[in-house]
C-alpha cells in the first residue's frame, strides 16, 4: 500500500488536468474522487478559492498516523436501524393523527344532527343497564347522565365514573353543555320544552310552607309576557318584582331610575296583581280593565325594585329589604323567563351577606351564558339567618364602605369599578359582613365582586373565575339543619322571541352586554331603517323629518336607505357582512323566516323632543320614534315570521337628547356616551346621590 505522501504526488498531475485528460490515464472519475478525498486531512475552506492542502503525515505538525480509507463506487452502505424506527413511529403518529381527524369529523356531523332533532319528553334513567347516579351537575342543576347528548345532564361515561371515584368526590362535577359554555362559549341545544320548564317551576313553588318569590323582569323586554300568568304560577305567596339589566339603560333625565320604577309599577297593575298595604298606587288603573281580577287576592306584591345583576347596583339594598321584611320565614324563589340574569342574581346574592359564610364558599357558582335557558334545574344555597348581632355588623360595614372615596380603594378595586364603569352605567359594591376562611393570604378589603366572573363577554376577555380555598370546604347536616334555602329555578321560555331563531354567535351579537349607547338618525318620508336583517321601518307618510333613535346592542349593524332601494338592498345582503345578523348566505336565508309587515299609525308629537312611542322587535331592541310636534306619522314595521313586534309607550321618552352634532351631509348623528355613576361611594368629598 503506497503511503498518503506519495500517493498525493502521483495524483497531483492528473488532478490539475482537466476531468477528460485524467480519463484518458485509466483513471475512473468517482475512484479519482474519492483517492483525492483520501489524501486530504481535515479538509477546511476558508475562503472562495481553491480548498487549502493540508499537510502530510510526515510534515511538522501533522499527525502521525492517517488512516487510509478506499471507497469503491459499487458499495452501498447498509440502511441505519435507527432511521428505520424512526420511520417506522413516524408512520405511526401519522396513521393516529388521521384517526383523532375522522374521529373529530364524526362528533362534529352528530353535533349538527342533534342540532336539528325536535324536543321530546327528557328521560329519567340514563341507562338501563346503570343504577341511577344521584349526581347532579353543579353549573345547571340537571340530574347527570351518560345516555343521550341532547337531553339535560349529559356527560360521557368516562368522565362521570372517574369523577365519582375521585378523592375530592363529584362536588364539582359538571355536565357537557355547562362545560362548553363555560371555557369554550360554545351552547348545545337540548330537548327541552316550554311546558316541561313551566311545569318545573310550578312543582317547586307548589312545595308546603311559606315562600317568598323573586320575580325578575328583563327592563330591556318590557313589557313582560309571564308577568299576566304570574298570579296562576306562584299561587298564594308573596311577591318581590326585580327589573334588572339598569346598568344598560342610558339616563334620559335625572329622574330616569324613579319613572322606570314607577313603570314596572304600573305593569303589575296591569298584570292583575295585588299590591300590598301601604303603597299609594292606584289598583288599576284609568281606562282599563283587568281580566285576572279572580286571582288578585293571591299574590301580592310586596315592592318593585331595580338592581344589577352583573354591577352590583341595588343589590346590597335588596338584601337590607328582604332580611328586614321576610327575615327568616321560609324558603326564597327566583323566578323569570330566560335571558332575564337569574343565574347572574344567584352567583352574586351566592357571595353576599345573604348566604351563609360557610356556603359561600361551599357551593359553586351556576353557569352564565347568553344563550336562553341555561338553568335546567333547581340550584340553592343556605339562607343567612339575620339575627339582631349579624343586622348590626353588616350595617357597620355598609356604613365604613358609604363613608369612602375612590381613592381610598384598593389598587384591586379600582381597577375593577374602573372596568364596570367602562361598560355601565350605574355601578354598586357588594360585600361580605363574615367569611368562613381563616387562612387569608391577602387581606380583606371588603369589595369581592367580580363582574367578569358573573358574566361572559363576547369573546375578546376571558372570563376570570375566582380563586376558592385550596381545601374544598363541605357543607354538614348540623351546617343546614332547620336551614331556609334561596332557589334559582330554570328560566321559562318566552314565547314568539327572536332568540328562538338565531344562532349562538348571532344571539351574541343581538343581546346587549356593555351600556347602550343610542344611535340617531334623521328621517324623512320615504327612507327606511333597517335594523340588521330582522327589523325594518318604512317612513310612509309625515308631513316633517322625525328622529328614529334606536336602542339596542352596539353590535348590530343599522343602515338607512331609500323606499325605492330597499327591497334590493335586502335581497343582496341579507345573511351576509353588511347586516351580520342573520349570517349565513342564501343557505341560511333560505331557512330564516321572511319578514311581515304591521302598518302603524302614531299620535302627534308631543314636542320638547319627547318620544311618542317604542317600536320593540322583541328581544332584540326598540326603535323610539320622536315626530315634529302636532306632527302624525304612518309608518310600516317589519319583523321575521312568528316573533313578536310590540307598539308601546317610550321607557326612554327623552332619549333624543343624548345624541352628539349631526355628521355633515349624512342623516345620523354622532355617538354620545352619559357618564357612569358608582352608587355609595363619595366622590372626593362629595357623596353620590342614591
Amino acid at each position: 500500500m503506497l503511503p498518503a505522501r506519495l500517493a498525493r504526488g502521483l495524483l497531483r498531475p492528473l488532478l490539475r488536468e482537466p476531468a477528460p485528460a485524467a480519463a484518458r490515464y485509466g483513471f475512473p472519475e468517482p475512484l479519482l474522487l474519492y483517492a483525492a478525498a483520501a489524501s486530504f486531512h481535515r479538509p477546511s475552506f476558508p475562503g472562495p478559492g481553491r480548498p487549502r492542502r493540508p499537510k502530510a503525515a510526515g510534515d511538522p505538525g501533522g499527525s502521525a498516523d492517517v488512516e487510509e480509507q478506499f471507497l469503491f463506487h459499487e458499495y452501498v452502505p447498509e440502511p441505519d436501524p435507527d432511521i428505520e424506527e424512526q420511520l417506522r413511529e413516524f408512520g405511526e403518529r401519522q396513521k393516529e393523527e388521521e384517526q383523532e381527524r375522522e374521529q373529530r369529523r364524526e362528533m362534529r356531523l352528530q353535533q349538527k344532527f342533534l342540532t336539528g332533532i325536535r324536543a321530546r319528553p327528557v328521560v329519567k334513567l340514563p341507562v338501563p343497564s346503570v343504577s341511577p347516579s344521584g349526581l347532579s351537575c353543579s353549573g345547571c342543576g340537571a340530574a347527570l347522565h351518560c345516555q343521550d347528548p341532547g337531553v339535560p345532564g349529559y356527560l360521557p361515561r368516562e368522565k362521570l365514573h372517574v369523577a365519582a371515584q375521585a378523592d375530592g368526590g363529584p362536588a364539582q362535577l359538571v355536565c357537557q353543555r355547562c362545560w362548553l359554555l363555560v371555557h369554550h362559549q360554545r351552547a348545545l341545544r337540548l330537548q327541552v320544552s316550554r311546558e316541561q320548564y313551566l311545569e318545573l317551576v310550578s312543582a317547586a313553588l307548589r312545595r308546603p310552607g311559606p315562600a317568598l318569590v323573586l320575580y325578575l323582569v328583563d327592563l330591556l323586554d318590557l313589557p313582560d309576557t309571564l308577568l299576566p300568568d304570574l298570579s296562576e304560577l306562584v299561587g298564594p305567596k308573596q311577591l318581590f318584582v326585580l327589573g334588572n339589566k339598569v346598568d344598560l339603560l342610558p339616563q334620559d333625565t335625572p329622574g330616569y331610575l324613579t319613572r322606570i320604577r314607577d313603570r314596572l309599577w304600573d305593569d303589575c297593575v296591569r298584570a292583575g296583581l295585588l299590591l300590598a298595604p301601604g303603597h299609594q298606587r292606584p289598583q288599576r288603573l284609568d281606562g282599563e280593565e283587568n281580566s285576572n281580577s279572580s286571582a288578585r287576592s293571591c299574590t301580592v306584591v310586596k315592592d318593585v325594585r331595580l338592581i344589577s345583576a352583573k354591577t352590583g347596583y341595588g343589590i346590597e339594598e335588596l338584601i337590607t329589604a328582604l332580611q328586614r321584611s321576610w327575615r327568616y320565614r321560609g324558603d326564597v324563589y327566583l323566578v323569570g323567563a330566560t335571558n332575564a340574569g337569574k343565574s347572574t342574581l344567584f352567583n352574586t346574592l351566592l357571595e353576599s351577606d345573604y348566604c351563609t359564610a360557610k356556603g359561600s364558599e361551599a357551593i359553586d357558582r351556576a353557569t352564565i351564558s347568553s344563550w336562553p335557558g341555561t338553568t335546567l334545574n333547581l340550584l340553592k344555597f343556605p339562607i343567612c339567618n339575620p339575627t339582631p348581632y349579624r343586622m348590626f355588623q353588616r350595617q357597620k360595614r355598609l356604613k365604613n364602605d358609604a363613608s369612602k372615596s375612590e381613592g381610598d380603594l384598593h389598587e384591586e378595586e379600582q381597577k375593577q369599578l374602573s372596568l364596570l364603569k367602562k361598560h355601565s352605567y350605574v355601578v354598586g359594591r357588594v360585600g361580605r359582613t363574615f367569611l368562613y376562611s381563616e387562612q387569608k393570604n391577602e387581606p380583606d378589603f371588603g369589595f369581592e365582586f367580580d363582574a367578569d366572573s358573573l358574566a361572559f363577554d363576547m369573546g375578546n376577555e376571558p372570563p376570570v373565575i375566582k380563586d376558592k380555598p385550596i381545601k374544598r370546604v363541605e357543607l354538614t347536616p348540623q351546617d343546614v339543619k332547620d336551614a331556609h334555602w334561596f332557589y334559582d329555578t330554570p328560566g321559562i321560555i318566552k314565547e314568539n322571541c327572536i332568540l328562538n331563531l338565531l344562532t349562538e354567535k348571532e344571539v351574541n351579537i343581538v343581546l346587549p352586554r356593555h351600556s347602550i349607547i343610542p344611535r340617531t338618525f334623521l328621517l324623512k318620508r320615504g327612507m327606511v331603517l333597517f335594523l340588521g336583517a330582522i327589523g325594518r321601518i318604512d317612513f310612509l307618510q309625515g308631513s316633517q323629518s322625525a328622529w328614529f333613535t334606536v336602542v339596542a346592542s352596539n353590535f348590530l349593524p343599522v343602515h338607512v336607505t331609500s323606499l325605492q332601494k330597499a327591497d334590493t338592498l335586502y335581497q343582496k345582503h341579507a345573511g351576509h357582512m353588511l347586516f351580520q345578523v342573520p349570517m349565513g348566505g342564501k343557505e341560511r336565508m333560505a331557512e330564516f323566516p321572511p319578514l311581515v309587515a304591521k302598518d302603524i299609525t302614531l299620535d302627534e308629537g308631543l314636542g320638547d323632543s319627547e318620544a311618542v312611542a317604542d317600536i320593540k322587535f322583541s328581544s332584540a331592541g326598540w326603535v323610539a320614534v320622536t315626530p315634529c310636534f302636532k306632527d302624525r306619522l304612518h309608518l310600516r314595521a317589519y319583523t321575521p315570521e312568528g316573533t313578536a313586534l310590540t307598539i308601546r309607550p317610550p321607557l326612554l321618552p327623552h332619549i333624543v337628547n343624548i345624541k352628539g352634532k349631526r355628521i355633515k351631509r349624512s342623516v345620523r348623528y354622532k355617538t354620545k356616551k352619559p357618564l357612569s355613576l358608582v352608587y355609595n361611594l363619595q366622590k372626593k368629598k362629595n357623596r353620590c346621590m342614591t
